[in-house]
């Protein structure tokens, strides 16, 4: 039986693309693509499912930046401000050609103001061939291309189509593999390898690490994560992320159980303390 093309999108047409901020909750929104087409879309990357873009993100790579959300993640971090992009049907579906097409409205824009684009999620590479064929057609474009990942799926980029990304936002959750499975659900060991072929590849990463009080404060596993990027020489610098409750009302309306609600942010002291353990290694933090 021939398959039916991907090119059209079946979100609900009240629904836009872009968005104010990421902590909107969507959810559903590709829950009538019927199963093959998502199996052909993963499978091609013709088509991908997106959670939204924002614009004018500063803190996604240098410059300002245009953001595409990903839908579809295989961690379940128990902090995770995002829930609703943990399933890849709840993001709208958008054919690689209008996604580029979304893209290039942003790029005289993008250039004049030293920013670029950020694929973000969820977790991008869950979506392994949507990301590369939305990286190749923004570097024709002359756009600055960053990867936000978790790294866990890293192996599926071969060494030609990490040549696309110009900047990996890489998130390392904790040291400690029992720790991380606590946190995630999953082994760190795999984020780790990916954070070495990077260093191997000499691709240029911003290690990103979320600073939660009881659960990735630990000083001493800190000072591991610090001593193992130390040791890379293609960290260009550490972003310290503190906890927030911004993505509660998700939670809550999910009906998910969340455990963290009553966790109050990092002090300023302990973010402190933190930035000093990765400076220590030589490492700039931000």
């Amino acid at each position: 039986m021939e398959e039916r093309p991907l090119s059209e999108e079946r979100a609900p047409q009240q629904e836009s693309l872009e968005a104010k901020s990421p902590f909107e909750l969507r959810v559903n929104l590709g829950k009538d693509v019927p199963e093959s087409d998502v199996r052909t879309a993963l499978a091609t990357g013709e088509m991908g499912f997106l959670h939204s873009f924002t614009t004018g993100s500063t803190v996604d790579g240098p410059g300002v930046r245009v953001v595409a959300w990903t839908t579809g993640c295989m961690f379940r971090c128990l902090y995770c401000h995002n829930p609703d992009t943990w399933t890849l049907t709840n993001g709208i579906p958008v054919s690689i050609e209008n996604a580029t097409k979304e893209l290039r409205k942003y790029r005289q824009g993008l250039k004049v103001m030293g920013g670029g684009f950020t694929l973000s999620g969820g977790e991008p590479l869950m979506q392994d061939r949507f990301a590369t064929k939305l990286f190749t057609a923004a570097r024709a474009m002359g756009i600055h291309t960053a990867l936000d990942t978790n790294g866990y799926l890293g192996d599926r980029l071969s060494d030609a189509e990490l040549e696309t990304i110009d900047l990996v936002l890489l998130d390392i959750k904790t040291w400690d593999p029992e720790r991380h499975r606590h946190l995630v659900g999953v082994d760190v060991a795999p984020t780790l390898a990916f954070a070495r072929r990077l260093a191997e590849r000499r691709r240029r990463v911003w290690l990103r690490y979320v600073l939660v009080p009881g659960l990735t404060d630990d000083l001493q596993d800190i000072a591991k994560i610090a001593g193992f990027a130390g040791t890379l020489g293609n960290i260009d610098r550490v972003d310290v992320l503190p906890f927030h409750q911004l993505g509660l009302h998700k939670w809550k309306q999910l009906g998910t159980t969340y455990t963290l609600q009553d966790v109050a942010p990092p002090t300023q002291e302990t973010v402190e303390q933190v930035c000093a353990a990765f400076r220590a290694e030589g490492l700039k933090t931000h």
